[in-house]
């Protein structure tokens, strides 16, 4: 499975979960850096819609995979995101035919006290 071209700009790698979900991985660093210490509200933002995409298309692979276009996002930001290693992962809520409803959540030390969420809904174009 292929990362969107912004993951690469995060810095962001894919490893896999024990349960084989894909789990995205973003280091800290000058690219993602917010005010001092800190990351970046965009760049969680976007760490999220890349685990969310990355959990879509996992599920879709197994149908032969399909296009998917966002239709809107929410995100909640929790708690300040400092310089450690941050993680990510989507889990999907409702698969339609048209449209996927997917939560995503990013942490760094603890998964219990993420430091963002988002919702987010997609439209899917299947081949």
């Amino acid at each position: 499975m292929t990362l969107p071209p912004y993951a690469e700009l995060l810095g962001a790698t894919l490893e896999f979960g024990a349960d084989g979900a894909p789990l995205i991985v973003m280091p800290f660093g000058e690219d993602v850096v917010g005010r001092p210490g800190f990351l970046q509200g965009g760049a969680i933002s976007g760490l999220l819609e890349v685990a969310a995409i990355a959990a879509l298309r996992h599920a879709l692979a197994e149908e032969g995979g399909a296009r998917v276009k966002p239709i809107n996002v929410t995100v909640d930001f929790m708690r300040g995101g400092r310089d450690h290693v941050t993680r990510a992962a989507g889990a999907i809520t409702r698969l339609g035919t048209r449209v996927a409803n997917v939560e995503a959540v990013a942490w760094q030390d603890d998964r219990a006290r993420p430091i963002a969420a988002a919702r987010m809904n997609y439209l899917i174009e299947r081949d």
